[in-house]
């Protein structure tokens, strides 16, 4: 091997070496699995030459022994911390409250089901490295039931469109994040596959690789039909944050708008009915209905009004840090 391909190969390990890797896995009822899943991550961060700063077990409210499990294996390794909800809350608090403990200044969240591959974290930090922020896997080639792939693939065509990012795979739990995007964000309810719609609204670079997945060996899943009413109704508040949460003016105004506009021509029509041909129409359906959209209209307009006023006044500084990607130099006081 030249010099120049031994300096090379350095380089790229010193790039590895430098970060430093957090792993958040939330865990429900994978008491079969987590041993495994844990031996596999711990073996792939060696094999890659990644420091593992911490691997973060969450226990989302299981019924079975899968607390005992991660309490064994974080006392048989100082760099595995476990953490147990009270109850289940959902897999978006269960990452929140994993992702806190975390002190790496990139953070992986892998399913515990084993259907993730532990390999593939690699590529996800060759990734990051080559600028992005986010990076999302793809299970392009999916070992799961059509019950389960048909409904997601609609899923995330729906999501794609009505979000503008363009990724396959908006339910693929294997990420990979700088540290900074938790940062800006907070996740509750069903928002944890929106977080690259929430970081690209912020300016973050956003890729997607293909990874490979496995079919489940162990216990069932744990998510049915439900979730994707539940996702669609988080992709309505996803899109309220990424292009309103400053403006809610133009949403609200904006409807008002086309629903009094609607309302004050069906009224001008019931006018000029009335002028020209004297017909009654005190009578008419239509006139309840034009005045009733004038002033539900004029109530959304209002409505949004208050909305501005209330961002103005509450809107805090601190928080444009998050849209600024780099600065230089002192600013003048």
């Amino acid at each position: 091997m030249s010099d120049t391909l031994r300096g090379l190969a350095r380089n790229e390990a010193v790039a590895r070496e430098a970060h430093a890797l957090s792993i958040v896995v939330p865990a429900k009822d994978e008491e079969e699995s987590l041993p495994l899943v844990v031996a596999r991550i711990i073996a792939a961060c060696r094999a890659g030459g990644h420091a593992l700063r911490d691997l973060v077990l969450v226990d989302d409210g299981s019924s079975d022994n899968t607390w005992e499990v991660m309490s064994k294996l974080a006392g048989e390794n100082d760099a595995i911390q476990a953490i147990r909800l009270r109850r289940n809350f959902g897999k978006a608090t269960a990452l929140m409250v994993g992702i806190g403990a975390c002190r790496g200044d990139v953070i992986i969240t892998m399913d515990a089901d084993l259907q993730d591959d532990p390999d593939e974290i690699s590529r996800f930090v060759e990734t990051l490295d080559r600028g992005y922020d986010l990076v999302s896997g793809w299970k392009k080639e999916r070992h799961d039931p059509l019950n389960k792939t048909v409904p997601s693939r609609l899923f995330n065509k729906v999501t794609a469109t009505i979000s503008g990012v363009k990724l396959n795979d908006f339910n693929c739990g294997f990420k990979a994040y700088r540290r900074e995007i938790f940062d800006a964000i907070q996740l509750y309810g069903e928002l944890h596959r929106y977080v690259p719609v929430l970081a690209n609204a912020l300016g973050y670079r956003i890729a997607e690789i293909p990874v490979r997945h496995h079919a489940r060996r162990f216990g069932a899943s744990k998510y049915g039909v439900a979730r994707y009413l539940r996702g669609f109704l988080d992709l309505l508040t996803v899109v309220l944050i990424t292009r309103f949460a400053y403006r809610p003016g133009h949403l609200f105004g904006g409807i008002g708008s086309l629903v009094a506009a609607g309302g004050g021509l069906a009224l001008a029509y019931l006018i000029g009915l009335k002028v020209l041909t004297g017909a009654s129409i005190g009578n008419r359906p239509l006139l309840l209905l034009g005045v009733l959209a004038v002033i539900v209209g004029v109530q959304l307009i209002l409505f949004g009004m208050l909305a501005e006023l209330i961002i103005h006044r509450t809107q805090r500084p601190i928080e444009m840090r998050h849209l600024v990607a780099a600065q230089r130099g002192q600013q003048r006081a």
